[in-house]
Parts: C-alpha cells; sequence; structure tokens
C-alpha cells in the first residue's frame, strides 16, 4: 500500500531540505575550498570545484606538529569543564529544586539574570581576575569561566521540579541523608537531561575561541581552534586553503560526537522540553 502524504506533511518536508542544504552548503563550501590550489581560492568567479583536487592544505595544516597536542589540550578542557560544569550544575539546581533557604528567591533571580548576559560583555572583567590569580596561560584559566553555566541550571531546576519525591521521602525514611539521595536517586533518575547538557557543554566548549585565544598564548596550553587560528596566519596573509582545512579537521571530532550520541541528543531535549523553548 503506497502511503500517502497530507499536505503539510509535504510543506514540512520541503521546508526541512531546505534548511538542511542551508545549514549544510557552508560545510560542503569549506570542504571544497580545502581541496582547491591555494592560488585558486580567491579566484574570481567563485566554482565549487577547483582545477584539481589537491590535499596540500591538509598536509601543510597537519605537518606543523602541534596538532595533536592541541587536540589532546581541548579534549582535556572539554572533558574537565563537562564535567564540573554538570555536576556543580545539578548541585545548585537540586538544592534550589528541592531545599529552602533565606534568600533563596533572589539567588535563583541572579542566576537566571546571568542568562540574559553576553559572555562578551564579562571578557574584560573575568580576563583581569584571571591576571591577578596568575592563572594565564594555564589551563584553569581556559577552564574556571566556562563552568559557571546558568542556562544548565536552570534545565536542570526545571527538570528536578518534575522529579516525584515520593522517591526522596521513601529514602529519607528509609536513613538516606541528602546527599546520598541526591547521587543515588536523582542523578540516575536525570541521565537523559544530564546526557544532553553534557554533550552540549562539551560541543560549545570544543568550539570557543576568543577565550582561549585570550588567556592562552602558550602552545602547550593552546586548544585546537587557537592553534589552528594561528598556524593558518601566515607572513603572506591568509591562506584559505589552510583556514578551509582546519575548520573541517577541528570539526570532525563533533561529527563523532553527535553521530554516537545523537539518540541521547534526542532524548535529553524531550525530557527537558528544551524544543519547545
Amino acid at each position: 500500500m503506497t502511503k500517502r502524504f497530507s499536505i503539510s506533511q509535504l510543506v514540512l518536508l520541503v521546508v526541512t531540505l531546505a534548511l538542511a542544504v542551508l545549514w549544510l552548503a557552508p560545510l560542503a563550501w569549506a570542504v571544497a575550498t580545502s581541496l582547491k590550489p591555494e592560488s585558486e581560492t580567491t579566484k574570481l568567479p567563485l566554482e565549487w570545484i577547483g582545477s584539481e583536487i589537491t590535499f596540500d592544505a591538509y598536509a601543510l595544516v597537519l605537518g606543523t606538529g602541534g596538532i595533536v597536542k592541541w587536540a589532546i589540550n581541548s579534549t582535556v578542557t572539554a572533558l574537565v569543564v563537562t564535567f564540573m560544569t554538570v555536576l556543580f550544575s545539578a548541585m545548585a539546581a537540586y538544592g534550589f529544586a528541592r531545599t529552602q533557604f533565606k534568600g533563596q528567591r533572589v539567588l535563583l533571580g541572579l542566576v537566571l539574570a546571568g542568562i540574559m548576559v553576553p559572555p562578551q560583555v564579562l571578557i574584560a572583567p573575568l580576563f583581569a581576575e584571571m591576571v591577578s590569580f596568575g592563572l594565564v596561560d594555564t589551563w584553569w584559566a581556559i577552564i574556571l569561566p566556562q563552568v559557571a553555566a546558568p542556562l544548565i541550571v536552570y534545565i536542570l531546576f526545571k527538570f528536578f521540579q518534575d522529579v516525584p519525591a515520593e522517591l526522596e521521602q521513601a529514602a529519607f525514611v528509609d536513613g538516606a541523608g541528602r546527599w546520598r539521595v541526591f547521587f543515588q536517586i536523582v542523578l540516575p533518575l536525570s541521565r537523559p537531561v544530564l546526557g544532553a547538557v553534557s554533550i552540549f557543554t562539551f560541543i560549545s566548549t570544543w568550539n570557543n575561541f576568543l577565550w582561549p585565544f585570550l588567556v592562552s598564548t602558550d602552545p602547550n596550553t593552546m586548544t585546537l581552534p587557537v592553534g589552528l587560528a594561528n598556524v593558518v596566519q601566515g607572513t603572506f596573509g591568509l591562506r584559505y586553503a589552510q583556514i578551509m582545512a582546519s575548520v573541517v579537521l577541528a570539526g570532525l571530532p563533533l561529527l563523532v560526537v553527535f553521530v554516537l550520541f545523537q539518540r541521547q541528543i534526542i532524548r535529553g531535549v524531550a525530557h527537558t522540553g528544551l524544543a519547545g523553548q
């Protein structure tokens, strides 16, 4: 039996395909440019395919010798930021959702107000703070400012409010303390949302360029985006084929993460209600 599509389904399919093409076109252009000879990257009129397909840009970027170290730095930084952000945000969100204390509403309001503050506004005071602490050119200068995530606190706060309180009350009756309830009952029940926010945090940390660029001038502490940015800007100006090759190389790990954990992302979005926000 042939399945028939309604008008609304066809419109939705067309819009989805159009958006997919719109989002994939820059990626396709980056890949195509990275495979061109450098002399043809600025040729007019622009062409998708060059006179030949060459991997010289990838060879030059990979031949710098520092890309492996930068990739390790990015991986370690992203994992540490993700772990600390999710743990501390979950603790704060659970405290707001399940405990009562003086000034709770005011403090929660301040946390939520942080969502409305553009990160760029905080760059100058954060940099001055890192300088005063002597943390510039260290991993902690890159990690610590990214751990504070008001949006993650809000997402987990809304989720914890929907966790049945009866489960916690039963554990309290059995003699469990607040910390045991949090780690052994609440967190296991929150695995879908924790998985989603962990993936989002990892991706945003991996992609973060501006802050690591400002606080890291030592090649030993540079993350992958910062290191590649220094590689592709040479004495004779920008080398666009290498820039696009760097973009492709930096994005490959995120593509792998998304392919491997796409189910967790979808489940987490469905559980948190992010799709409607």
